[in-house]
């Protein structure tokens, strides 16, 4: 298994992290993938990933939640620091209109920002949408006509909107929420490949059922495999195995 996305820089795990590690090992874990959200996850995730080179993979990015006034000086930031070390992707980045609209344009603006970032570079991006489907959709795929690759980040849409990201040569991230008693999620990706599928975490949210409600961990990602192996109709192994090279793939692991 390959979580594509954990944020185990956070506090949370900051107590026990070398313990927290070799239990996700036991449970085959194989690599942690870690986004940035702002400038303070940044220097934590570095000095994370430096320890523990080997098996964390940082990305850089700047979430679409923290975008404020002062958003230009943060990327100018996060861009002089492009080249300072090898990044797994761009991220965490995107769009998010749920609690607060007053950033719109300035989220959009840093968006695009990002997505050159990773054209420049021929890094992935992990994209975050939360109530901006079709903005956040729209500008994708001006950039995936140009060769951008990358993820969408704890999918939970329509099946008509897992269509649209599959059909602009991006994966599709599948987390706890899968799990959901009310989700519908399953059903939405029946007649999409599992060749589009990465597992994810989210952590320390979006625990599956039945850890709902504790701190995520990335050895979980085991009752999202039984999820999709019920979607897919073939063994957990095989949904292992095959999305655990899409994700060596995208990220070229």
């Amino acid at each position: 298994m390959i979580d594509t996305h954990a944020h185990i820089d956070d506090e949370q795990y900051s107590e026990n992290i070398a313990e927290y590690i070799k239990e996700q090992q036991a449970c085959g874990v194989e690599k942690i993938l870690i986004p940035c959200v702002d400038l303070l996850s940044l220097r934590r995730l570095s000095s994370l990933c430096d320890e523990y080179s080997d098996y964390l993979l940082p990305a850089i990015g700047l979430h679409p939640e923290e975008v404020r006034e002062d958003y230009m000086s943060v990327l100018d930031e996060m861009e002089s620091l492009l080249d300072s070390r090898k990044w797994v992707g761009i991220g965490e980045i995107g769009l998010d209109y749920h609690f607060d609209k007053t950033y719109v344009l300035e989220q959009q603006l840093a968006f695009r920002r990002q997505l050159d970032w990773a054209l420049s570079r021929d890094l992935p991006v992990m994209v975050h949408n939360r109530d901006a489907t079709e903005d956040c959709l729209s500008i994708l795929e001006e950039y995936t006509s140009r060769g951008l690759s990358g993820v969408m980040h704890c999918f939970s849409g329509s099946h008509e909107t897992a269509e649209r990201v599959v059909d602009m040569g991006m994966y599709l991230g599948i987390g706890g929420v899968i799990t959901f008693k009310n989700c519908k999620l399953s059903e939405h990706l029946r007649g999409i490949g599992i060749e589009h599928i990465l597992t994810e975490t989210d952590s320390p949210y979006m625990s599956p059922v039945p850890h709902r409600g504790k701190r995520n961990e990335s050895r979980w990602m085991s009752y999202v495999i039984s999820e999709l192996s019920k979607v897919y109709g073939i063994s957990e192994d095989e949904v292992d195995r095959i999305t655990t090279t899409n994700a060596k793939r995208l990220f070229r692991l």
